[in-house]
């Protein structure tokens, strides 16, 4: 079967910065979502200023991943729709959470920490360096590869300690950050991935869509996995001597 991926973008800084309006012409969501279809997945696109955020019920129910970039406004996000992807999360959807995503609501919820970083934006170099080769997310992956310009995005990092890590970045500065991180919530599955920056082409990158891509099929719900229902069960399933 097909995966179907949701590709949701704030939609913001393509609304009023020439640089990001130029690099993404269409938008940040648009441009992730021809790359997602060209590895072979069934993409719609959703955005902050649509309608419940373009992530209705119906929507997120015929969402196997969502992919999730955001920015300058993750106040914006309106709570109720945090707790829907929440929910299909806990449920079995996949997450992926890209860059500046770190903040965004959806991801602090999941993570139960601070989720902050250090950061500047200089243009640097960034080295992504694979250090669990073994991982679905790391299949066709070289030992690393390198970004010409991004972010730099720092240790300490406020999240928790990654159920896998797949890929620690190197910057030109000298930093170094958790990059590629895995978790299991319910039975969903998150990866957040770091390198994004709106104002550098990295969402152009062949190496990066392969990153995302290869989380997407690692983050799709598992087939035939039953569904978890939270209830009483007074009746033990094994019959049980019962003391007199």
């Amino acid at each position: 079967m097909t995966l179907r991926v949701t590709v949701w973008n704030e939609g913001r800084h393509e609304k009023t910065d020439k640089k990001v309006q130029s690099i993404y012409p269409n938008g940040i969501h648009e441009t992730l979502a021809s790359g997602l279809q060209a590895h072979g997945f069934t993409v719609r696109t959703a955005t902050l200023d649509e309608l419940e955020h373009g992530l209705t019920d119906a929507v997120l129910a015929e969402t196997d991943v969502l992919t999730w970039w955001g920015h300058m406004a993750h106040d914006e996000v309106e709570d109720t729709i945090v707790e829907r992807v929440h929910q299909r999360v806990l449920e079995g959807m996949g997450l992926i959470v890209l860059h500046s995503g770190h903040f965004a609501k959806i991801f602090k919820r999941l993570m139960g920490t601070t989720c902050n970083l250090k950061w500047r934006e200089i243009g640097e170099k960034e080295r992504v360096w694979v250090v669990n080769p073994a991982h679905p997310i790391a299949e066709g992956l070289p030992d690393y590869f390198e970004i010409p310009a991004s972010e730099m995005y720092g240790e300490p990092f406020g999240i928790p300690e990654p159920d896998s890590l797949v890929t620690i970045s190197w910057f030109a500065g000298g930093e170094v950050f958790r990059s590629g991180c895995c978790y299991y919530r319910g039975q969903g599955k998150v990866f957040y991935f770091s390198p994004g920056h709106e104002t550098y082409p990295i969402y152009h990158n062949d190496m990066v869509l392969k990153v995302i891509a290869n989380g997407v099929r690692w983050a799709a719900p598992t087939p035939n996995t039953p569904k978890v229902t939270i209830e009483n069960r007074p009746k033990p399933i094994e019959d049980i001597p019962i003391a007199e």
